[in-house]
């Protein structure tokens, strides 16, 4: 079992590649090896196969924007805290998008990164499980943070509804590299924060800066779309509505309709 870590530094080390085809499948076979240290940190500046929610492909331009994944050592962390955790690296990379692209930068759940009603990022975290889920006995020892964030890229896939990027925002063009090790300093503090027990702050912090937040949205469920106000996500993750029949849901239990 991987040793609990006794300091919160990410970015160390950083590793940066040419080309990959998922810095995510990267990271879990470091892990798969026996050769993962915490707060170590995949950078690619290409990625054939990138790797998004639900199955989705995360299509991104060379060495325009960060792609990158963060192995984190979780042994600290219950199995219930998975969403908070994933709430507080949300928050991470909130913290660096919004350094430069201002306070209309939210986020929206489960952990998509937005600007107005345009995607600029998006998370994808895969956990490495120990014990017995079906005796409850299960913990987890390692968590991969993937990270997509739009940077410098200007002209994107046709099929894709609403991308933004932080030049098009902004007007100027970033360093990537340097970015991508502002964000660890960022995750990290996050981090800190959810190894220290601040649970309840995290997420609280998140429905501060929650997308659509006291607005009222168009969802869809199947096939059946409906409007509703969203009123928060609790520490099981569940986004908490008002004006419908049913006052909560699950991730991938309802499709946002964003015109």
């Amino acid at each position: 079992m991987p040793s609990i870590p006794t300091i919160n530094t990410i970015g160390e080390p950083f590793i940066e590649l040419s080309t990959v085809d998922s810095t995510n499948n990267y990271a879990l076979d470091k892990i798969q090896e026996n050769l993962a240290a915490h707060g170590m940190v995949i950078f690619a500046h290409e990625q054939t196969a990138g790797k998004g929610q639900r199955g989705k492909a995360w299509n991104t331009a060379t060495s325009s924007n960060i792609i990158l994944s963060v192995i984190l050592n979780t042994t600290s962390l219950s199995v219930a805290q998975q969403f908070p955790f994933s709430a507080a690296m949300a928050l991470g990379a909130f913290d660096l998008f919004s350094k430069y692209a201002g306070d209309e930068t939210k986020i929206k759940w489960p952990n998509d990164i937005y600007w107005r009603d345009r995607k600029a990022g998006g998370i994808l975290i895969e956990t490495k499980m120990a014990g017995d889920v079906s005796q409850k006995t299960a913990g987890w020892n390692w968590a991969v943070v993937g990270i997509g964030l739009n940077i410098n890229q200007t002209i994107f896939p046709e099929h894709l509804p609403n991308p933004v990027s932080l030049q098009q925002i902004t007007g100027k063009s970033f360093n990537p590299i340097t970015l991508a090790r502002e964000l660890c300093t960022f995750l990290g503090n996050r981090f800190a924060a959810i190894n220290s027990g601040q649970q309840k702050e995290i997420i609280k912090d998140y429905n501060t800066h929650l997308y659509k937040r006291g607005e009222t949205v168009r969802l869809k469920k199947q096939n059946a779309a409906f409007y509703c106000n969203i009123e928060a996500v609790n520490e099981r993750g569940e986004l908490l509505v008002s004006g419908t029949a049913k006052d909560s849901f699950i991730f991938g239990e309802v499709e946002w309709i964003i015109s």
